[in-house]
């Protein structure tokens, strides 16, 4: 899949980023979801979220906690948590989702297509 806004190593930084924020949800390929989302944005939101993936690249469990105080810690944990508990799961990973890791069924859940092409993901 082709990232729209991030560069190969920002999104390996944000891999793993969402990896110490959400444990576990580096299978479902977060940056896929948030490469499409930051392009969807605002352009001095979408330069905001790349200081703070910039920012905190590297960072370990415990370098990441200190900053678990600051706008660019509470931008990237908002991201993180909506790629994974949004069910999202990247094109051409297996899965399974957050939903069913975390015994989440709503009525008729086995009914739901997830469809993300309005975020562009999908898309041919």
């Amino acid at each position: 899949m082709t990232l729209r806004v991030l560069d190969e190593q920002r999104a390996k930084a944000l891999q793993s980023l969402c990896g110490l924020i959400v444990p576990g949800s580096q299978r479902v390929g977060p940056a896929v979801y948030i490469d499409a989302v930051l392009a969807a944005m605002p352009d001095d939101v979408r330069a905001q979220a790349l200081r703070a993936i910039d920012a905190l690249a590297g960072s370990t469990a415990q370098t990441l906690a200190q900053h678990e105080r600051t706008p660019a810690f509470a931008l990237l944990r908002a991201l993180a948590i909506e790629a994974y508990y949004s069910d999202f799961v990247a094109p051409g990973l297996p899965g399974p989702g957050a939903w069913s890791e975390i015994d989440f069924q709503p009525p008729r859940a086995v009914d739901l297509q997830r469809d993300w092409s309005y975020l562009g993901i999908g898309r041919s």
